[in-house]
Formats: C-alpha cells, sequence, structure tokens
C-alpha cells in the first residue's frame, strides 16, 4: 500500500513529506494574497520563534496598526468631546465616523441599530442585564423569562444575578432543545400580553467553535423555536457575538438581533478595554437606565428629583467620557484588517482551513498500541466554516487512556514557546456538557480545591477542564505543524500510529486527492528531536507508573541510611540559592527564607520565568551583623537591614503587591537597593520584604489536608523537599536520550539539584520514594507533607547563566508520563521549641501515607 510504504520511510525529512503545496490538497482557501509570508514576517515580527495559539482569548495587532495610530495622534490634537472647541470637534466627529465603520463592518446602518461603547463585551451585557424592562409577575400577565442556552459564557449567564431579585424566570436552554421543542408555525400574536422575555445564545461557542444556527434570531423572535414558543409576550433577542466576530462576518441586516454585544482585542487585538453593544433601534425605547452620569441628559435638576435622558441611544448610555482616543485607534484596526486580509469572509476560510487541518490529524493520531492520542469536544467533525469555527477544544490522553491534565500539557507547550488556552474558557455549561462532570462532581471539585481558573486539571482521575487551540487572521499553516509536531513529540507513545480509516472519511469530506499520504507522514517519518522512543517501554504491571521497577515498602527503606544532605535558603525570590549547614527554623519556614522579592516597576513580582537573569543575583545572610548582601558579576556589594520587629517603618513605605494570587503586605527596602536591582537588570526595579505585621495563610487547594499555616512570599508551602536518588535517576535518564540526540549538553547532579530550588536535599532513599509519604521527621522537627510539587517550565533556567533550556522539564515529563511534578511540598507539624535548627546530617524518618 503506497501509504505503508510512505511511513517506513525513515531517512526522509519533514519537508520533503510535507509542504505547504499538500496542505493546500486539503483546503486551497489559504491565505489572502501571494505575499501573504511576506506580509506575516513584516507586521508579526514579534511572534517569531512563538506558535500563538489563543486568538480565542485575543488575537494579535499588525505592526502597521500601531504605527499608523501613533502617527495620527502626534499629527492631530483630540480634545474632550463633550466640549465644542476645534479639537473636541474633531474627536466627536472621528467617533462619529468610527461608529459608521462598525456599523457598515455588520452590514446594517445608523437607521437600523445604535453602537453604545463600553469597556468590553461583559460590560455590554451588564449593560443589558440593568437595563432590560424585566417584569415581575402580576394576576394579570407571567413574569419575565431570562433564557439562555446552556452553551453560553459566564458573563451572559451571570445576568441571572441581576434579575433573580426582580422575580424573573430563569430558564437554561439546552442546544438540542431549542429545535427539538419548536412549533411548525410562529404563534399567535392575537394575545394581549406584553410581557418582555430575553433570549441569550453564542453565535459562536467560545468552548468547541460550534456555530450556532442565525438564523434562531427570527425563529425566536417569530416565537416558532423554543423557548419563545411556550410563552406569551414578546420575545428579543441577545446574541453574543465575541467569539463569533473575530473570524467570521455577520450580516444584521439578514438576522437583526436585538442585541449584540462583543469586544474589540478579539477582532483587532488592539485596542484592548473597548467593546460596544449594539443595539436595534426598534428596541431601544424598551431600555431603562437609573444611573446617569455626565453627556448623558438633556437637562437635570440638582435641587429637584427631574431628569430627563439624552434623545440620542449613544449619549443616552454612554456615562462620562468615552475612551475617545482607542475609539479612533478602530479607525487604524478597520484599515489594517482589509488591507491584509480583504475581509472577514476571506478571514474565515483561512482560519477554517487551519483549524479543519489540525483536526484531522489530531483526530487521527494514534500511540503505538493504537489507543487514539486525543479525546477532541466538538459536534461536527469540521465540515463546513458555516457550522464551525476556528476553534480546538480536546484533551490528550495516554496510551492506557487516561486523560493527561491539561495544565501538564500547558507547561510543555510553554516549554516549546506554543501559547494556548486551558481550562473551562468560562463556559461552564459546554465544559460540563462534554466532559461529563455534573452539578454535584462542580460542587464537590470546589470542596476539594478546585476554583475556575486554577491548575487543578484532574479530581479522581477526571478531568476538570481541557486544551483549546484558536487560530487568527495571522495564523499560519507552520503554526498547525508546529503544534501537531509538539504533540508527536511529547505525548505519543512510539511508533505512532494513524486511524487510516477515519483519515480517510475526513479526506473526503473535501476534493482534495490523495493528500494524506503527505499528512500522514508528518507524524510517522519524521523522528522526534526532544524526547526518547518510548516504544520499548514495558506496560507490565509490576513496573510503577514511572517506569521504575516496584518495590514493596519495606524493602525500598532497607539498610539505606536517611540523612540531610544540603540546606538552602533563598531569601530573595527567584535570586540565587544561599547554601548553609545548618540553620534556624521560624514560623514561616527556614528563618529569612523568600522574606523579600523583587518587582518592577508597576510592582509586580518578578520571576525567573520573566527575568532569568534574576538567578545571577546571590544574596547572603550575615545573622550576627542583621544584615542581607547582595552580590553579583560586575557589581559592588551592598547591604540591606535586616528588618527589626520592634522598630517603626517610618522611613520604608508599606505597599502591596501579589503572590501566587494572593495579595501580600509589604515594605520597599529603599532607594540604595532599588538603584543597585534596577541596573543589574536593566529595567525600573524595587525590593520589598514582606511586613512583619501580616499573616498570609496556605491555601487549601494541596492534594493533602494540612492545617492552617503561615507562609512567607514562597509559592505554595513553607518547605520544598527532593530527593537525592530521586535527581540520580533523572540524570541518567536525561543522559541517556541526550547521547542518542546532537544537542548534547549534560546536567550535573548539582546542576540539577540547583535547577529544582528545594530547601531540603535527603539522601539514601529510593527514587520518588517521597511521593507517598505523608509525614516526616528532619533530627527533631516534625513535618506533614502537604502535597507534590507541580513544575513549570521555569526550572529550565540554568542557575549560573541565566540561559533557558528546555531540560530537564521535557525529559521529567516524559519519565513521569506527562506528570510534571519532582519534589513535595512540607509544612511544619508542630514548632514547640523556638530555637530549633536543622542541620545538615541530620536523620530523616519518614511515615507512609495510609
Amino acid at each position: 500500500m503506497p501509504l505503508q510504504k510512505a511511513m517506513e520511510k525513515e531517512s526522509l525529512s519533514f519537508n520533503q513529506l510535507c509542504t505547504i503545496e499538500s496542505f493546500e490538497e486539503v483546503w486551497s482557501h489559504y491565505g489572502y494574497k501571494s505575499d501573504f509570508k511576506d506580509v506575516i514576517e513584516r507586521e508579526f515580527s514579534r511572534i517569531k520563534g512563538i506558535t500563538y495559539l489563543d486568538h480565542a482569548g485575543t488575537t494579535l495587532y499588525p505592526e502597521s496598526l500601531v504605527r499608523e495610530f501613533y502617527q495620527d495622534i502626534s499629527r492631530n490634537v483630540y480634545g474632550n468631546p463633550h466640549s465644542h472647541n476645534p479639537s473636541s470637534r474633531l474627536t466627536h466627529d472621528t467617533v462619529e465616523h468610527v461608529r459608521y465603520r462598525i456599523l457598515q463592518h455588520f452590514n446594517t446602518t445608523p437607521d437600523k441599530y445604535s453602537v453604545i461603547f463600553t469597556s468590553g463585551c461583559t460590560a455590554a451585557l451588564k449593560l443589558i442585564a440593568e437595563s432590560f424592562p424585566w417584569r415581575p409577575p402580576t394576576a394579570a400577565e407571567p413574569a419575565s423569562q431570562f433564557c439562555y442556552l446552556t452553551d453560553n459564557h459566564t458573563s451572559v449567564v451571570g445576568i441571572r444575578g441581576a434579575t433573580s431579585a426582580l422575580g424573573v424566570v430563569p430558564l437554561p436552554v439546552s442546544p438540542e432543545e431549542i429545535e427539538a421543542r419548536a412549533k411548525d408555525v410562529a404563534q399567535s400574536e392575537g394575545s394581549s400580553c406584553q410581557t418582555p422575555h430575553l433570549f441569550c445564545y453564542p453565535a459562536q461557542s467560545n468552548f468547541s467553535g460550534r456555530k450556532y444556527p442565525l438564523g434562531y434570531v427570527r425563529g425566536i423572535q417569530a416565537r416558532k423555536l423554543y423557548p419563545a414558543c411556550d410563552s406569551q409576550g414578546r420575545w428579543f433577542v441577545l446574541l453574543d457575538a465575541a467569539s463569533f466576530a473575530s473570524c467570521s462576518p455577520l450580516d444584521l441586516q439578514e438576522h437583526p438581533a436585538d442585541f449584540v454585544p462583543f469586544s474589540f482585542y478579539k477582532m483587532f487585538g488592539f485596542p484592548t478595554g473597548l467593546g460596544a453593544l449594539l443595539v436595534r433601534n426598534d428596541t431601544a425605547a424598551l431600555l431603562r437606565k437609573a444611573y446617569f452620569g455626565g453627556g448623558t441628559a438633556a437637562a437635570y435638576l440638582a435641587g429637584e428629583n427631574y431628569y430627563v435622558p439624552a434623545p440620542n441611544m449613544a449619549n443616552r448610555f454612554e456615562d462620562g467620557t468615552i475612551s475617545f482616543l482607542d475609539i479612533i485607534a478602530l479607525n487604524h484596526s478597520f484599515d489594517a484588517l482589509h488591507t491584509l486580509t480583504g475581509g472577514m469572509d476571506k478571514v474565515q476560510l483561512h482560519t477554517f482551513g487551519l483549524a479543519r487541518y489540525t483536526y484531522m490529524l489530531l483526530s487521527s493520531l494514534c500511540h503505538g498500541n493504537g489507543q487514539p492520542v486525543a479525546q477532541i469536544y466538538s459536534d461536527s467533525e469540521f465540515e463546513n466554516p458555516s457550522t464551525q469555527g476556528a476553534i480546538l477544544n480536546f484533551n490528550l490522553m495516554d496510551c492506557h487512556g487516561q486523560i493527561i491534565g491539561y495544565s501538564q500539557v500547558d507547561k510543555l507547550a510553554s516549554l516549546f514557546n506554543i501559547h494556548v488556552r486551558t481550562g473551562c474558557f468560562c463556559n461552564t455549561g459546554a465544559c460540563q456538557l462534554f466532559l461529563g462532570i455534573t452539578n454535584q462532581e462542580v460542587k464537590s471539585n470546589l470542596q476539594a480545591g478546585h476554583v475556575c481558573g486554577d491548575n487543578i486539571d484532574l479530581v479522581d482521575g477526571r478531568p476538570t477542564g481541557s486544551v483549546r487551540v484558536s487560530f487568527g487572521y495571522m495564523s499560519t499553516f507552520q503554526d498547525c505543524r508546529n503544534f501537531l509536531n509538539f504533540v508527536v513529540d511529547c505525548f505519543v507513545e512510539k511508533p505512532v500510529k494513524v486511524d487510516q480509516e477515519k483519515l480517510d472519511r475526513l479526506k473526503s469530506n473535501t476534493s482534495s486527492k490523495d493528500s494524506s499520504q503527505c499528512l500522514l507522514t508528518m507524524l510517522t517519518n519524521e523522528k522526534p528531536n526532544h524526547i526518547d522512543n518510548r516504544e520499548q517501554a514495558s506496560t507490565d504491571p509490576v513496573v510503577n507508573e514511572y517506569g521504575g521497577v516496584a518495590i514493596t515498602k519495606e524493602a525500598k527503606s532497607h539498610g539505606k541510611a536517611q540523612y540531610l544532605t544540603n540546606i538552602y535558603i533563598y531569601p530573595i525570590k527567584s535570586c540565587a540559592a544561599f547554601e548553609v549547614t545548618d540553620w534556624p527554623v521560624g514560623p514561616l519556614g527556614l528563618l529569612h527564607d523568600r522574606g523579600w522579592m523583587v518587582v518592577n516597576g508597576n510592582g509586580v513580582c518578578l520571576n525567573q520565568k520573566r527575568e532569568p537573569r534574576l538567578c545571577l543575583i546571590h544574596p547572603q545572610i550575615y545573622l550576627p551583623s542583621n544584615t542581607l548582601l547582595l552580590q553579583a558579576s560586575g557589581m559592588d556589594t551592598i547591604s540591606v537591614p535586616l528588618e527589626n520587629h520592634n522598630e517603626p517603618h517610618q522611613s520604608h513605605r508599606v505597599c502591596q503587591s501579589k503572590v501566587c494570587g494572593d495579595r501580600v503586605q509589604t515594605v520597599d527596602c529603599g532607594d540604595e537597593a532599588a538603584s543597585w536591582l534596577s541596573e543589574f537588570l536593566g529595567q525600573p526595579c524595587r525590593l520589598i520584604m514582606q511586613s512583619p505585621d501580616f499573616i498570609r495563610n496556605m491555601k487549601k487547594s494541596h492534594e493533602k489536608e494540612v492545617s492552617s499555616t503561615a507562609l512567607s512570599l514562597v509559592n505554595e508551602a513553607q518547605y520544598l523537599m527532593i530527593n537525592h536518588a530521586s535527581v540520580d535517576l533523572l540524570q541518567r535518564h536525561i543522559t541517556s536520550r541526550q547521547e542518542s540526540s546532537d544537542d548534547h549538553q549534560p546536567l550535573d547532579i548539582q546542576q540539577l539539584i540547583g535547577r529544582f530550588r528545594a530547601n531540603l536535599v535527603i539522601s539514601g532513599l529510593e527514587p520518588f520514594e517521597e511521593d507517598d509519604w505523608s509525614h516526616l521527621i528532619i533530627g527533631s522537627t516534625h513535618f506533614q507533607v502537604a502535597g507534590r510539587c507541580g513544575r513549570c517550565q521555569m526550572i529550565g533556567v540554568d542557575q549560573s547563566t541565566g540561559a533557558k533550556t528546555k531540560e530537564p522539564l521535557l525529559s521529567l515529563s516524559a519519565y513521569r508520563k506527562g506528570k510534571v511534578t519532582f519534589g513535595v511540598y512540607l509544612v511544619h507539624k508542630s514548632l514547640d521549641d523556638s530555637n530549633a535548627t536543622l542541620s545538615v546530617g541530620a536523620s530523616v524518618m519518614s511515615q507512609w501515607t495510609g
């Protein structure tokens, strides 16, 4: 068979087997002009080396947009549009022109719709929640209904919060019910009931990319579709266009929704913090507004309850001065979009083709044992851009069919400079539907510590969210290829296999001929560069989950001396370690560990992911002189006094910052330290320390229950401990993998220990035995294990140079089958001795979970 022969050609390179020409055989609507590649390189040079696949989060702006906008505001004086001087009139006229361009973009006119500028789509939805004429039930008429598709963004469902106190009936509607429970003809208009109801649905699901029929707009308004067909009254439709408008054309002349909210950054990338609500003029008179801000009144009295709203719809609802410079920037946003693409029809075809190609390959990809690599969450097979957008949602699975947590995928993707989105994407309804999460499980997951937006990706082995890739008008074929290669390199058990029957069926949806052969060879013929071939991995049940031979708990420690080999403190968060042989233990952990941190000019905490050169700063603490020394190559050493808790902080300002989402109160350490750090790092910085009066408690999101514990500026827990035996095993795995590659950059044991930035290193144990501990005693100090430490790309920073590398995260993920954890968190179980210390050589006694 030709396909089998192609899969056997190991010597052929990727470029020989899969080219842009072969992609175009599958989808011919790629790019906009013959110089598409040059345009991308010229307009988006800043993303060179980055595979950006989060366009549903925000798309990217072209450089010409910002350049033209800058030239505009450099040449012109734009005044406050509420004034009447020449600069203000220029602003007013320019803004009105932008309103017209917006309506033109959606194929409608000012006679039909009004444009109300807001801070974004969410603010537009909130405006509707507060101004729609909701009616409570009366003896003569029923209450208003707020009906919404379960596949809706949180900001739509949140309207329920504003209506619950008004007696409004909330009615969630599943996607299947709309047409399944419809009536054949429009319901009689003879009823005198005038109760207003609102039905909300997305033109495109931000979760799966499913495009819902725009014909629902007229169907609900005419009371042909459920739930309108079952309830008397007047029905209005809110069409959420935030996800849809980024890559698809919307014709409001054909589909006249009453309310259309969206955000401009999803369409253009710039400006941000700006959205709009389009309101059908026939509906506008219904809206009621309580608060009135500057510019919204025709007349009012300060001494009497008298107010007349402005007659113009936009003026009535735009409180205060609008963000007029951002609105003026939209002129250049529209210009850039049309110049580069030629219009939304072409954008839709281009982006859909990329999504469809990715879907075909990913859904057909299998492990060496035939198990599928991905579970894709979609209602379609990407046959048509009118029913499916440029979004692909999925979870990856290992060769045993177990879900790989989305946070692990996200971490490795970041290592490869691939930007994706993970979680539930502010769409709980769709997430529950596709992942099979019950209402009770959502509540139970919350009790287990999982909240929206965190990285707890699995609870009891079941996913709490997924991975989403999405495409924009500047996405390229290379983005697809980079992503698919990443999946193959990092998550596919070799040899790579493909579900040929499924791929042939998907391929038959186009007129392309024999293009699947090239698509397959892309995944099967190229040898991975970054991960070892795991086809020899044993699946024998006596092999544990990390590839090591299973040993009984008794055998693991038999004959082994367990002791503390190293102690490290990190006085300044993300800076170099300070190694000691013995050190005092305080209520927050090792005394002065992560007591300070560096923040940028905006007060945001810097870490090695943002600024890897932090590792070149070597802080040292001298307790006898009560000083912290700052040292770095090429810099004079300076000292900072350790804060005396008994002295007031009159000379240093108190400020607030954040650590891992926690708001912390800190004290600025003065101008000398700030100048020193700013000079070394090449950006405005300041050194701050945790306020001695501030108590920060440990979060309850860890896998093991721990008592309330006070923390310093650490990320998760008081201590991080690693096992020397685990480091040894990982180092051998890295070495064996690198011996078969051209990129041989060995990591010795001490370098590898430094990458993991642990406080405590223990020796004399079997690899990864520490993962199963519940308690331990080091010397005379008792500790409780709070959970495993999840790793990110920060362990790729060479602590001696600041250079970023892909090891050891890549090998760690490969060895631990996608579970990127290394080391365990510890907290004090009890600390009765205020003079307690830890010393190198102290014995270690452990207790197993259960």
